[in-house]
Parts: C-alpha cells; sequence; structure tokens
C-alpha cells in the first residue's frame, strides 16, 4: 500500500517516474527473510516502503553499482536472465518516517547491498536501464538536461486516457502537457478540456489516476507567474476559499493561454469577473472587511496557498505583546503600517541605509524577503512538518529558532539582523491548530531544558482561540482601517518598486521581482534549475497591483465585522442588491403621485439633427405644455432652475446662458462669458459654473436682481480652469468645493475650487465624456463616456477604481453611491451594480437616446428626457 506515501519525499526538483512492487531480500544467518516492499523510481532517490517499519530513500549519485543481481564484474553490463533480482551497492541511505512517525530523517553511512526482487520478473531489465539512465546523469553532471530529456520523452510517448472522459459524448476541445502544482511539489502529466470538463491525467498516476473538473462547477480562474514565469494558472469552485481546486504548470505560456481563453470564454456567461478596483470599491465602502479585503488582493497578486514561495501575505498589526490587556483604542498599541518590518526600527534601519549605499548595483536594502517558504513553514511546523522535511533536507531548525513564542518572534523581526518576515492568514484565521503541537511533534529542546511544544501566547491572550479573536479584532479596529491603504501601497502598491520603494525603504533583492531575471535567456538547464531554486526557496514580491497611492477606507461608514469561518466568511457582498428592484413604466394614477412631488419640469430638448432650441415648461395640474421659449437660433445644451423656483438658467450653442423669469415670462439677462458652444451649467451658492467648447470652466459670482424681472444679474469672473481641449460635461459636489469636468479627448478632471487647481487628470474613455458626478459623499466621481464605459475614480488619489462597459454610449446618469441608473442612445435604461461590477438589469425607455435623467432625493421617482420627443415618468417598484 501507498497510503502513507506522499511527493514531499521527494526532493526539490525530483521526479516519481515509476513504482514497482518487489520483495527485499535480506542475508541474516544464511537465511533469506522477506519483507513486502513497494519499489519505486524517482529523479535522484530510489525509495522502497517497508510496512512494518519506515520509508528507506537511496540517493543514486551516491550509488557505486547497479545491475542485475547476481552479475560480477561491472554491474552496469547485464545480460538476460532468469533472474527477478536487482542489486544496488551504494555509500549512503535515509530512513524515514520509522513505525509511521513524522521525525527528521536518519542517515547510515558505509559500503552497503540491497537487493530487490520484482514480483514481473520480466520489468528487471527495463528497471535497471531506467536507473543506470539516471544515475549516469550524476556522474556525467549533465542531471537537469538528462532528466528533462526522459521526462519530456515519456510525455511524448503517452497521452491523456480518452476512457477517463466522464460522458461518451463529450468533445475534446484542447489537450498539452503540464504539472500540478502542490506546495514544495510538480507532478507532470497531461491536460484536457472538453465542453463539460477540466482533466489533468498525472504521468505516474499520482496520488489518483486522473483528476477531474466540471466546467460548471468552475467559479474564478487566474493566470499565475511560477517561479516569476508566466506559467500557472489556477482554477477555483468557489467563491471565497483561498485553497484552489487545482493549480497547473504549463511548459509553454501559449498552452496556459489557450486553457485559459477557453474556460474564460465559457465562464463569461456564468460567473462575474472581479478586479482589485472593484474590490477596492466595496472595500472602501464597508461591504469587504480588511480580512476579505487583503485575501482578494493576495489571490489578485499572484498568492496561493499551492506555492509557497508566494503564500498569502498578511500583516503584522499589533505592536503590544506585554501587556496584559491588549487596548484596541490606543493607537500605541499598533504597528506602524506605513513602514515595512525592516524600517520598523530605527538603529536597525540606518545600518542597512549605509549598507545600502556602499553596495554596488544592483542594489538592495534586505538581504531576506518578507515572505518565502521557510518563512510560512516556520509559522506552520506544527501542522505541516512533513513540509518543512521535505525543504530543509530531512530535518527541523534549531529549537532555538522555531516558533516558539509570538513575543519572541514579533522582537527577533523589530531587532534581528536578517529577519523582516510578515504573517500569514492564519494569524486572522479560527483555526488553531498552527499554534498547538497537537500532533506531540519531537521539535527539540531548547538550550534553557525546555522542550519545543505549543507557541508560548502573549499575557493578553488567555488561550489560542482568544489570541486569533483579539487578533482579528485588531485588523478589523479603526485604526487598522484608516491605515491599512498605506501597508497595501508597500506591497501590492506604488511604493514596491522604483524609486517611491527607494523613498519608503521597501527595496529587496532583484530576484525578488518580477523582471529580476530573464529565465529564458539561461541555456544551460542546470544553471537555469539553480536560479529557478534559488528564486522559489528566497521569496518573490507580489504582482503589483496599484501603481498610484491606495485610497483610504471611507472608516466612518463601515460595519464592525465579525468572520465565521477562516477564509470562507459569510458575508454579504452589498446590502439591498439593485437587482431586488425594478423600474417600470407609470401608470396614469402614478403619473399624479409623480406630478404632486414635483413643482415645475424642465427638460431641454438637445436634438443635435433638427436643432431644436427651446425650453419647454409643464404644469403638475394640467399636465400640458405651457410655455416654450426659443432663445436662440442654435440649440440649448442644459438648464436649471435657481433656488425660489422664480428664475430659469439655459445656456447654449451660441456661446450664451440665458437667464429667464417665470413669474415675468420673459427673458431677463444674457451672459456672453464664453468664445465657443456652453455645453453645462451648474449653480450653487450664488455662483454660477459654466463649462465651453472653448477649453474652459469659468466660475462666476452670480448676484440675484432684487425684483424678479426688474433688474439684471451682476456677474464677475471668480475663475478660469483651463483645459486642453473641448469640455464636454462638469458636477460639482454636495459642498461645491469640488468639480469634475470631462473633456471631448475621454480626459476627466477633478479641481479643487477653493484654490481653482486641478488635483487629478484621469485619461479613462476612448471618445467624449458624457456625463460625470460625485458620489454622495464626495469620495468618489463616476463618468460615462461615448465609448459605453462607466468609471469609478477615487477622488483622494485620482486612481481609476472600477470600469465597466456596455454596448453602447452611455448619455446621462443618476446614481446613490453603490447603483446607477444611467440612460443609453438607444433608449435604453440600464441598472448599474457597482459593487457587483456589473449591468443587473436593462428596461426599455425610449425610441431615441435618452438626453437628460432626473431623480427626486428619495430616489423614488426618475423622469426621463430623449431625443424621440418624449418624457417619461417612473417609480421605484419594490
Amino acid at each position: 500500500s501507498l497510503t502513507s506515501f506522499s511527493l514531499l519525499l521527494l526532493n526539490l526538483e525530483e521526479y516519481y517516474f515509476e513504482q514497482h512492487r518487489a520483495n527485499h531480500i535480506w542475508h541474516k544467518d544464511s537465511h533469506h527473510e522477506r519483507d513486502i516492499l513497494i519499489f519505486c523510481v524517482f529523479l535522484t532517490f530510489l525509495d522502497f516502503y517497508n510496512v512494518s517499519l519506515n520509508f528507506i530513500q537511496i540517493p543514486l549519485r551516491d550509488c557505486i553499482t547497479i545491475g542485475k543481481h547476481g552479475e560480477n564484474g561491472a554491474n552496469r553490463h547485464f545480460t538476460k536472465a532468469k533472474s527477478g533480482g536487482i542489486s544496488l551497492i551504494f555509500s549512503q541511505v535515509y530512513f524515514i518516517k520509522e513505525h509511521n512517525v513524522v521525525a527528521p530523517y536518519k542517515i547510515e553511512r558505509g559500503k552497503m547491498e540491497y537487493v530487490f526482487e520484482l514480483d514481473v520478473p520480466g520489468k528487471v531489465e527495463d528497471v535497471v536501464e531506467t536507473l543506470l539512465q539516471v544515475s549516469t546523469c550524476w556522474v556525467e553532471n549533465s542531471k537537469q538536461t538528462e532528466i528533462t530529456a526522459i521526462l519530456q520523452s515519456r510525455l511524448a510517448r503517452t497521452s491523456f486516457d480518452k476512457n477517463r472522459f466522464q460522458n461518451i459524448c463529450e468533445r475534446l476541445h484542447m489537450e498539452c502537457k503540464a504539472e500540478m502544482v502542490t506546495p514544495l511539489v510538480t507532478n507532470p502529466g497531461h491536460v484536457c478540456i472538453t465542453d463539460t470538463n477540466l482533466y489533468f491525467q498525472p504521468l505516474n498516476g499520482y496520488p489518483k489516476p486522473v483528476v477531474q473538473i466540471t466546467l460548471q462547477d468552475v467559479r474564478r480562474i487566474y493566470k499565475r507567474r511560477h517561479g516569476l514565469m508566466p506559467l500557472g494558472l489556477e482554477v477555483f469552485c468557489t467563491e471565497d476559499d483561498l485553497c484552489s481546486d487545482i493549480y497547473l504548470k504549463f511548459y509553454e505560456p501559449q498552452d496556459r493561454d489557450d486553457l485559459y481563453f477557453y474556460i474564460a470564454t465559457y465562464l463569461e456567461h456564468h460567473v462575474a469577473e472581479h478586479t482589485a478596483e472593484s474590490y477596492m470599491l466595496q472595500w472602501q465602502r464597508g461591504h469587504l472587511s480588511n480580512y476579505q479585503y487583503l485575501l482578494h488582493l493576495n489571490n489578485l497578486a499572484d498568492r496561493s496557498c499551492n506555492d509557497l514561495s508566494q503564500y498569502p501575505v498578511f500583516p503584522w498589526i499589533i505592536h503590544d505583546y506585554s501587556s496584559s490587556e491588549l487596548d484596541l483604542s490606543n493607537p500605541g498599541t499598533f504597528r506602524d503600517l506605513s513602514k515595512p518590518v525592516g524600517a520598523l526600527n530605527k538603529e536597525r534601519l540606518e545600518r542597512l541605509l549605509t549598507r545600502y549605499q556602499e553596495m554596488h548595483e544592483p542594489k538592495f536594502m534586505y538581504g531576506s524577503h518578507y515572505s518565502s517558504p521557510g518563512y510560512v513553514l516556520f509559522y506552520l511546523v506544527r501542522i505541516a512538518p512533513e513540509y518543512m522535511l521535505c525543504l530543509q533536507n530531512g530535518r527541523f531548525d534549531n529549537a532555538d529558532r522555531m516558533f516558539n513564542s509570538i513575543a519572541e518572534t514579533w522582537k527577533n523581526c523589530l531587532d534581528g539582523a536578517t529577519d523582516f518576515k510578515e504573517l500569514i492568514p492564519e494569524f486572522y484565521g479560527d483555526d488553531v491548530s498552527f499554534l498547538v503541537n497537537s500532533l506531540k511533534l519531537d521539535l527539540g529542546k531548547r538550550q534553557g531544558g525546555q522542550m519545543v511544544d505549543d507557541v508560548e501566547l502573549p499575557p493578553w491572550a488567555s488561550s489560542p482561540e482568544d489570541f486569533l479573536q483579539k487578533s482579528k479584532d485588531a485588523l478589523e479596529s479603526s485604526y487598522v482601517s484608516e491605515h491599512l491603504h498605506e501597508w497595501i501601497d508597500l506591497i501590492f502598491g506604488y511604493k514596491q518598486k522604483g524609486s517611491d520603494a527607494v523613498g519608503a525603504h521597501n527595496v529587496f533583492h532583484p530576484l525578488t521581482y518580477e523582471g529580476g531575471v530573464d529565465l529564458t535567456s539561461i541555456q544551460d538547464p542546470d544553471e537555469k534549475v539553480a536560479m529557478l531554486t534559488q528564486i522559489l526557496e528566497f521569496g518573490q514580491t507580489p504582482k503589483q497591483l496599484f501603481v498610484t497611492p491606495h485610497p483610504r477606507r471611507i472608516t466612518p461608514k463601515f460595519k464592525s465585522w465579525s468572520q465565521t469561518s477562516s477564509y470562507n466568511a459569510s458575508m454579504a457582498d452589498s446590502p439591498v442588491s439593485p437587482g431586488e428592484e425594478s423600474f417600470e413604466d407609470l401608470t396614469e394614477e402614478s403619473k399624479t403621485l409623480a406630478w404632486d412631488s414635483i413643482e415645475i419640469f424642465l427638460i431641454c430638448v438637445l436634438l443635435i439633427i433638427k436643432l431644436d432650441s427651446t425650453l419647454k415648461m409643464f404644469s403638475k395640474e394640467s399636465k400640458m405644455l405651457q410655455r416654450s421659449i426659443s432663445f436662440s437660433n442654435m440649440a440649448l445644451s442644459s438648464c436649471l432652475l435657481l433656488p425660489g423656483d422664480a428664475t430659469v438658467i439655459s445656456s447654449s450653442w451660441d456661446n450664451n446662458v440665458y437667464f429667464y423669469s417665470i413669474a415675468f415670462g420673459r427673458r431677463q439677462d444674457t451672459l456672453m462669458g464664453h468664445d465657443d458652444a456652453v455645453s453645462k451649467i451648474c449653480w450653487h451658492d450664488n455662483r454660477l459654473y459654466s463649462a465651453s467648447w472653448d477649453s474652459t470652466v469659468k466660475v462666476w459670482s452670480g448676484v440675484p436682481a432684487e425684483m424678479p424681472g426688474t433688474k439684471r444679474h451682476h456677474f464677475d469672473l471668480l475663475a478660469e480652469l483651463e483645459h486642453d481641449v473641448s469640455v464636454d460635461t462638469i458636477s460639482l459636489n454636495a459642498a461645491s468645493t469640488l468639480l469634475v469636468s470631462g473633456t471631448k479627448e475621454g480626459t476627466v478632471n477633478i479641481w479643487d475650487l477653493t484654490t481653482a487647481t486641478l488635483m487629478h487628470q484621469i485619461p479613462c474613455h476612448s471618445g467624449i465624456v458624457c456625463d460625470t458626478a460625485f458620489s454622495p459623499d464626495s469620495r468618489h466621481v463616476l463618468s460615462t463616456g461615448a465609448d459605453g464605459c462607466l468609471n469609478v475614480i477615487d477622488v483622494q488619489t485620482g486612481m481609476l477604481i472600477s470600469s465597466m462597459t456596455s454596448d453602447e454610449p452611455q448619455r446621462c446618469f443618476v446614481w446613490d453611491g453603490n447603483s446607477v441608473l444611467s440612460g443609453s442612445q438607444s433608449g435604453e435604461l440600464l441598472i448599474w451594480d457597482l459593487l457587483g461590477a456589473k449591468i443587473s438589469e436593462r428596461i426599455q425607455g425610449h425610441t431615441g437616446a435618452v438626453t437628460c435623467i432626473w431623480m427626486n432625493e428619495q430616489c423614488s421617482s426618475i423622469i426621463t428626457g430623449g431625443e424621440d420627443r418624449q418624457i417619461i415618468f417612473w417609480k421605484l417598484q419594490y
């Protein structure tokens, strides 16, 4: 039986080729004792398992002779014989898992001979030939070249067994060679995808003959870097779990990309894709906890629990591990999240910077990384001891260097000359097993004489469960929520590379960064494997997700979260789903209700073809057109009603802004303030804001007439906001301290009106920006364009944090900060779920483009106008 066998018994970069059943023949008192064994051929070891005792590993590099039993002379040359025995004479052997107990490997040295008798004698020649072929690699110092050749030859001679298909009607779409990746192990085989299933068949049939995943169950797929190369693909059948269902590494990037494209095409109609920006928006608005958001960022940055060199990284949060009580209201309790671990100790940092200045290129500040396989297993040794033994050639670390105490580990990260490690997700999960030596492992004795056992907890934790709960509380605390974006800048963001990384004292060894070394340019296979091994063992910097400063969280609005399980917190992604509501055309009764809440409704009918320049006013009582006013022979672009409902302002393509007195029924004033068409106007607190195709936005101080209709307004130009091209739309935030403008070339500009300065310029559309608006809390800007895109921009940083597309221009919209109702070129109304990054509903409205939308403060009534000359009234139907 191979039930106790694990691929972790292999060395790194070692392949499991074959297995054969055999008897191990012992010579004792001239009698033969036979034990039942499993005989396996590996890349560098000949391993066999004695059911009653242990695994034994014989390094092929330590073999003196290999041949048929009973032959003399040069054992490498054998003749056909009836014997089914194989003889190995070697100088070193490893004994592993004696009595099935996980413990450091035992080594026996000296010249020895083992004889094996295969159950199938006819296989002897083939097995000996394979052993000689592999062992020759060590003699000729061409190990990797020969092993790669053997592996590729075996893969080329085999193909996926189509008898493994779940259904005889399945259609094959693609087959290629790949390796299944699990922690510290890669297993070669064949990948096959059909119209309904994804399959992987290991070349050696281990741990099972075929791995099968139904495409219908797939929820997420991600391209991965493996060894800093674009060769990985990870498939998830769950929404939130960190651990995937399969991780594949391909030999060619094109094979990876082809398989990804096929699965992604299948998922297009089933699963919504999430980006770092869409998760950021959810996190900012309190719909994701800090823990959830960090998990998502790790996932998007190629961090996987299947790859220990890219294991998910979490921050040290707590600084105080000595007090009897943990005070989460005290900022001194927390670590400074704006600095990497290596910069937290000022004296140590000064020494590191001195060395950095004296260093030749390429320079780096830290000789070790904040996340590596060794660090991950340092924390997890109590639940993954076999992984540690695999990584460290059969040994545990020195007892005094083990993960003995939380406080000791934190102190060493602050003071140690080469220790800059961060934490892993388990510190903020629910499973305490990594803190407890429940397997009763013999992890050694410390210098003080005490045995290494459970992890020593800080005084403020009464138990492992209490420690994790308080760690989770700290992660979700107000302080961390207000500062977590600073740590994200270091690990996933703009301070990860370049001059910003230097300024933040965040520079690691070049081999840890993507692009730090070009493995494809290394011709020698053994040199390439040595470099790859160094990369995998040293640790890798996450893929950069953000290139501008990460926005802060909107702390006053988020709730206090509590997790329900590690990696799978069952929380609602958003509050009331827009999909649970629908807009429907109003009945006559509904129209009456809508009219009752609106004193006057104004609509500028902008018809580019017909150039209709009329301002139309309707009565709520008669529901009939009351007035139709024409100011010029050119089209009107926008209109608004001043406070007091006495004056209407309208802008025109004739470069003017017109003031109309409702009480006196006549034009009251004309502002000739631009050199080209006025595209949009806004009014707030006696100030007029006008946008124009003359590439300016002007701010005017407007003094209203004392008696409506008797005196003209007086305007002074307060500011002129210069643009490079025509401005097509503007919008103010609620306090009128910020203004957003959209241009004909697709640029969105955010202005600080208190200083009349440009804060951000974001080229985010490929055509005209049709409409813009601030969120109710002024934290975000939304823009729509002729390219059909709907973009969300963070006001603080200017970062484009979400972009969704439709198949036609979106001319106008209204939104409440979470969901959006937009009017499209075809006349459809679209309801967008910003947090879910999708269109949740389509409603047929007008037969021509929707040109304007109005919504009341309660978000219960909607009025739309379109190029079909129709005004439609809507109500929110619950």
